[in-house]
């Protein structure tokens, strides 16, 4: 029986194919500490219009782990958000994360803002309603490189069986970004901002051991190699790490 994590993941995921020509390049069973049964797998494909989507899924049943990533990446230099899905159970307990992850600084690109992010207003506010306004721990400074509509929740299994809705719709938005562009007046907005560099800088942050303290547990999992090399998939669209 697959798990709800693992389902959401698996819808998510036909989405994306859905959406790009995807060729899987990499797909890596993940070796861990807990015996000789991988304890995860890497996945990474390329498209046309998408650069890399990166998946990473933890399955350790002796630690109640079932942990499914999604990361979509644009190019380098395109203004468009990078899409991401987090679906996890861990100790009993059900959460996500839902985001698009801005290639601008929002506060002083307000067109952009509003072409981009403005839409999503009305499933955040709709998902005030059904999670109560706690959210999953994360801290200030990973929340600075996301967005301000990121949905970071716990949630029970009734109420996680309606993260679809809201995947459905930040899903919906983006990929009508990845296939309509944004405006040209949205874009030459942007004039002060290197993409490519900014998107770098905010990788490298984002994924940082430093920043998220996450990958301590990821690198108890998998070693230190192996979490390294995860990370540089993220960072990086390149693919032959």
């Amino acid at each position: 029986m697959t798990s709800l994590p693992k389902g959401l993941f698996d819808r998510t995921l036909a989405k994306l194919e859905e959406t790009d020509d995807l060729k899987l390049v990499i797909g890596d069973d993940l070796a861990g500490p807990f015996g000789p049964d991988p304890v995860g797998r890497l996945e990474v494909r390329t498209g046309t219009k998408l650069a890399k989507v990166v998946t990473i899924g933890l399955v350790v049943p002796q630690i109640g782990m079932d942990s499914h990533m999604i990361f979509a990446f644009l190019p380098a230099d395109s203004p468009i958000p990078h899409f991401t899905l987090d679906s996890v159970e861990a100790g009993g307990q059900l959460a996500f994360h839902l985001d698009l992850v801005p290639r601008a600084d929002l506060a002083s690109h307000l067109g952009y803002l509003d072409a981009a992010f403005e839409p999503l207003t009305p499933s955040f506010d709709r998902s005030k309603e059904l999670f109560g306004a706690s959210r999953a721990a994360i801290g200030p400074r990973q929340y600075a490189m996301m967005s301000p509509w990121m949905l970071v929740h716990r949630a029970d299994a009734e109420q996680f069986k309606q993260v679809d809705t809201f995947v459905d719709d930040y899903f919906g938005h983006w990929k009508g970004l990845v296939e309509g562009g944004l405006p040209d007046d949205v874009v030459a907005t942007l004039h002060d901002t290197d993409l490519a560099a900014r998107d770098a800088l905010n990788r490298s942050y984002l994924f940082s051991p430093e920043v998220d303290p996450v990958w301590a547990n990821v690198t108890r999992l998998v070693g230190e190699e192996t979490s390294a090399r995860l990370r540089a998939h993220l960072m990086s669209n390149e693919v032959d790490l």
